[in-house]
């Protein structure tokens, strides 16, 4: 690996820094291309009305499967909301609260290691009690974690970290747990099910920038006062707003899923629920083990995903490391242009999706995955290396909605929330041994491109075990119906 050295020499070899709103509308252009590329329009325009999988589908199928995707999305993008604007200003409201880097650190690893131990009971309790119902408990978790941060009280932000923790498990394992078994439950082709996630995928992506851009006017309107006057305990104004506005969002979200939204459960082969809470907990553990597939899926999915996490921490010092001194980067528009990468990887996923199987994509993706972060990691101009950081971003856009159809082939139903939470536990630790390691950002992105590789042999295995088996994307998977198929233990 490269020393922090290379990002030094890229600075004093460079005539000028790149130019980031250049490079802003060649991707919006691009994103453009591509989302009309893969629209309906563009094949009656260009195809002549050729058939495709979507086409096939009956007119009354779009139907179901449109109203089913407006609730989703209305639920889901108000949840995504809400987590979108906080992330800006999390550790910039701790620093103005006068706390050191240390107890930062410390607030930050409480939050994920809160995500590891309580998501994996939390997925199999929303198995159990009702994901709909669940989705409203990560409204009300997540909005008193919004609240804490009012208080300057050490202890109180601790708590508000801890529940933050765990409604962010609940964020990324119960909306998609309740998403595929409602595809179930309709009837819809699976064509539906990966055209749902790419338009879940992009959606938030829109979300993200407007997020962006609401939070910051937000944080710069008022300024941060002590509400008591000289108690120093209870704040409002200031970087507080966006949290403020990510609570009201919270509430907006719980509503709707208690009004739009239909419960369905973790259910059995039996057609019955299970037991106990924590039965879904310890099935899911016992499955994940011995199942050779899931834990594959479970891997790869945490490789990625804690690739993903160290890149957000990493982006902003690697690309001030080749500014000059006194330069201040638009940090705004960089990070929107990392979201319209996004976008067009989840257009680019919604035309490949049509001519390639899911396991073939995920293969393609993370093998660019790995050599984006090689770019970026040995890179001699930002340029480069910015142009590295936008292929990863285009590989995460693809990345959600191929995962989101791969699991939902590999995992079984009656144990999906608990196994989705399982497979953060792997992902945050890989994220708490970036936050308690001093790494460099140079060897954080040579560890992400190794991380990567590994990824794309796993999948490679993954892909070989599920075309041999005969389960790819467009057969029904039966190899986990039971709790430990006997051919496939370890």
């Amino acid at each position: 690996l490269l020393s922090d050295s290379v990002y030094n020499n890229a600075f004093n070899s460079r005539k000028a820094m790149a130019d980031y709103t250049l490079i802003f509308f060649i991707t919006l252009a691009a994103n453009v291309f591509f989302t009309f590329r893969s629209s309906e329009l563009w094949k009656k325009l260009f195809q002549g009305g050729e058939a495709s999988s979507s086409d096939a589908i009956s007119t009354e199928e779009k139907a179901r499967h449109n109203a089913l995707l407006r609730k989703y999305l209305i639920v889901y993008l108000l949840a995504t909301l809400s987590d979108w604007l906080q992330g800006p200003y999390v550790y910039a409201l701790y620093d103005a609260y006068g706390y050191s880097q240390h107890d930062i650190a410390v607030l930050f690893v409480a939050g994920f290691g809160s995500s590891m131990v309580f998501g994996s009971f939390v997925g199999g309790m929303a198995d159990w009690g009702g994901r709909r119902r669940f989705i409203i408990v990560y409204a009300i978790t997540y909005a008193a974690s919004c609240a804490t941060k009012h208080f300057k009280d050490f202890n109180i932000l601790m708590l508000g970290r801890l529940l933050g923790g765990i409604a962010t498990s609940l964020l990324f394992s119960i909306f998609e747990a309740w998403l595929i078994r409602s595809h179930a439950d309709a009837k819809l082709d699976k064509s539906c099910l990966s055209k749902s996630f790419s338009w879940a995928a992009y959606g938030n992506s829109v979300v993200a920038i407007v997020a962006g851009l609401v939070a910051n006017k937000a944080a710069n309107s008022t300024e941060m006062t002590d509400a008591a006057g000289s108690s120093e305990f209870f704040y409002v104004g200031g970087y507080l707003n966006p949290f403020d506005l990510s609570l009201i969002a919270l509430v907006f979200c719980g509503i709707c899923a208690a009004a739009l939204w239909e419960e369905n459960y973790g259910e059995t082969s039996a057609g019955g629920k299970s037991a106990h809470w924590y039965d879904g907990l310890k099935n899911a553990y016992t499955v994940t083990i011995r199942s050779r597939d899931i834990l594959l899926c479970g891997l790869t999915s945490s490789l990625f995903e804690g690739s993903m996490y160290i890149f957000v921490f990493m982006w902003t010092p690697a690309l001030q490391a080749l500014s000059e001194k006194d330069t201040t980067l638009p940090f705004g528009l960089i990070f929107s242009t990392f979201m319209v990468s996004a976008m067009a990887g989840s257009s680019i996923f919604s035309i490949l999706v049509a001519k390639f199987k899911v396991e073939v994509m995920a293969v393609g993706v993370f093998a660019v995955s790995a050599v984006s972060m090689a770019l970026v990691c040995i890179g001699s101009t930002d340029v480069m290396i910015f142009t590295g950081m936008l292929l990863f971003e285009v590989c995460v856009g693809m990345y959600f909605p191929i995962m989101g159809t791969m699991k939902s082939m590999i995992v079984p139903e009656d144990k999906r929330a608990a196994i989705y939470n399982l497979y953060r536990i792997p992902l945050n630790l890989i994220v708490l041994f970036s936050l308690l390691t001093d790494l460099t950002p140079t060897i954080s992105f040579g560890l992400n491109s190794g991380m990567l590789l590994a990824a794309t042999l796993l999948q490679m295995i993954l892909k070989s075990r599920r075309r041999l088996q005969g389960q790819t994307s467009t057969e029904e998977n039966t190899e986990t119906e039971a709790l430990v198929p006997k051919d496939d233990a370890v």
